[in-house]
C-alpha cells in the first residue's frame, strides 16, 4: 500500500508538483532528435564507405614520358680523307637517319644460300640496303649534329607520299607510303615514343630504340626479313621506313583466302621463316612474336619474309623470365613455370604456324593448357608432317627439335616451289 501524501501545513501554499523525470528523455526521443540522429550517422557511414572510391575516382595527373635520348655527337667527315665519307657528305642537309646497314652501292646481293647457312653483316654507317630500290641512306650532318624534328618531319614530307593505313595496335601505326625519288612502295611505321621500354647502341655509338638495333643487325643483305631503309626522330614519335613489297598479304589474310594450304606450298613458306629464324638467332636476336600476322608474303614472287621486330630482345642462354609477344603463342612452360628458353619457344610457336597453315586454324583454340597434349590432325595430312607438328607442339620443351633438327627433318628436305 502506497505511502499517504503528508497533508500541508494550514496558512501555507501548495507545493508545487514535481516535474516528471521521463520529461527530458521524451524530448529527446523526440521524432525531429531521432530524425537527426538517423542523419547524422547515415553521413558518417557514407563518408567511410565512399571516400577510397572517391580517391581512386579522383583523377591523377598523368606521368611524364621519359625524356628522349639525345644520340652521341659523330665527328663529321671534314676531316676524313677516305672514300667511305663520300656518301654521308652527300647527305649533310637530309634530316632523316639511316641505321649502319651494309652497304650496296654495287647493287643487290645474292641471296644468301641455305645450306651454307645465315652469317651477319656488319656494315658503316650512313649506308642502307639497295634490295628495292633505295637510294643510299643520308647519315649525320657534316658538323655531326642531327637535324631537328621539325625539319625531319618536313623532309618526311617531301620525300615520301603517304597513303592508307595498314595497321595499327599497342606499338603505334603502320601507313602505306611512296617513295618520291622513284616511286617504289615503302611503309611507314610510327612508334609513340612513350610505347618504347627497351633502348640498345648502334654500331657507330649512337643510342637508338631496341627494334631498330636488332632489325638493322639481322636484315642487311637477307631477303627473309624485311629491310629497314632509314629512320629518323620527331616530336611525339620515332618513324622507321621499312620495305613493302608492291602485291603482299601477310600469312593470316593468305590462308583465310584459301581455308587452309597444301602441304607444298606450305612447305615452301614454312622453309623460308624457319631460315630467317635460324639467320635471327645465328645473329644473337630472338624475335619473340612469330605468328602468321608478322610473317608478309610476296604474292609476286612467293618470297616470306619476318617483320615487326617489336617484341624482339638479345639471344640468351639463360631461361627467360618475361614474356614479350601473343598469349596465344606462348610455350606451356611459361604458364605453368614462368620461364622459357629462346629456341624451344620459337619451336613452339613454328609448329603452332605450321598447323594454322596446313589445318587453317589455330591448334589451341581457346589458348588453354587444357587442349594441350589433345592435337587432332587431318588424315590428309602426309605421316611426316604430322610428324613435324606433334614436336614442335609437344609439351615438354627437352622434346622438341632444335631449329638445326628442324630443318634436317626429311619432310623440310622435300621441296617443291609452287
Amino acid at each position: 500500500m502506497p505511502p499517504a501524501r503528508p497533508r500541508p501545513r494550514a496558512g501555507l501554499p501548495p507545493p508545487r508538483p514535481r516535474a516528471s523525470r521521463r520529461g527530458p528523455a521524451s524530448a529527446r526521443l523526440s521524432p525531429s532528435w531521432l530524425w537527426r540522429c538517423w542523419a547524422g550517422i547515415s553521413a558518417w557511414l557514407l563518408g567511410t564507405i565512399a571516400s577510397p572510391w572517391l580517391r581512386l575516382a579522383r583523377p591523377r595527373p598523368r606521368p611524364l614520358p621519359p625524356p628522349r635520348p639525345r644520340p652521341r655527337l659523330l665527328p663529321g667527315p671534314a676531316g676524313d680523307t677516305g672514300g667511305a665519307a663520300a656518301p654521308a657528305a652527300s647527305a649533310a642537309s637530309s634530316p632523316l637517319r639511316s641505321p649502319p646497314l651494309s652497304s650496296a652501292a654495287a647493287g643487290p646481293e645474292p641471296p644468301v644460300s641455305a645450306s651454307k647457312g645465315p652469317t651477319c653483316g656488319d656494315g658503316r654507317p650512313g649506308a642502307v640496303e639497295r634490295r628495292s630500290g633505295a637510294v643510299p641512306g643520308p647519315g649525320p650532318s657534316a658538323d655531326g649534329r642531327v637535324s631537328p624534328a621539325g625539319k625531319a618531319q618536313q623532309g618526311l614530307k617531301e620525300r615520301y607520299r603517304l597513303g592508307s593505313l595498314l595497321g595499327r595496335g599497342g606499338f603505334g601505326s603502320v601507313l602505306a607510303a611512296t617513295r618520291l625519288s622513284d616511286g617504289a612502295p615503302v611503309a611507314i611505321k610510327r612508334v609513340p615514343w612513350n610505347r618504347i621500354h627497351h633502348w640498345g647502341q648502334l654500331p657507330d655509338g649512337t643510342r637508338a630504340p631496341l627494334e631498330i638495333v636488332l632489325l638493322g643487325k639481322v636484315s642487311a643483305g637477307f631477303p627473309g626479313i624485311v629491310q629497314l631503309h632509314e629512320w629518323l626522330e620527331l616530336p611525339s614519335n620515332v618513324v622507321m621506313v621499312l620495305e613493302r613489297p608492291e602485291r603482299s598479304q601477310d600469312l593470316l589474310h593468305f590462308i583465310w583466302a584459301r581455308g587452309f594450304l597444301c602441304e607444298e606450298v606450305a612447305r615452301h613458306l614454312f622453309r623460308q621463316v624457319l631460315e630467317a629464324v635460324r639467320h635471327c638467332t645465328s645473329c644473337g636476336v630472338l624475335h619473340r612474336d612469330i605468328k602468321p600476322e608478322n610473317i608478309l608474303v610476296d604474292l609476286a614472287t612467293g618470297q616470306a619474309k619476318l617483320i615487326d621486330f617489336g617484341c624482339g630482345t638479345y639471344l640468351q642462354a639463360e631461361a627467360y623470365t618475361s614474356f614479350a609477344g601473343t598469349p596465344s603463342y606462348s610455350p606451356p612452360e611459361w604458364t605453368h613455370l614462368g620461364w622459357y628458353h629462346g629456341e624451344a619457344a620459337t619451336v613452339w610457336s613454328l609448329g603452332i604456324v605450321l598447323h594454322q597453315m596446313v589445318c587453317g586454324e589455330h591448334p589451341f583454340r581457346r589458348g588453354w593448357n587444357s587442349t594441350w597434349g589433345r592435337l587432332s590432325l587431318p588424315r590428309r595430312l602426309s605421316p611426316e608432317c604430322q610428324d613435324v607438328i606433334r614436336r614442335c607442339l609437344s609439351v615438354l620443351s627437352s622434346e622438341r627439335p632444335s631449329l638445326e633438327d628442324l630443318s634436317c627433318d626429311p619432310w623440310m628436305q622435300d621441296i617443291h616451289v609452287p
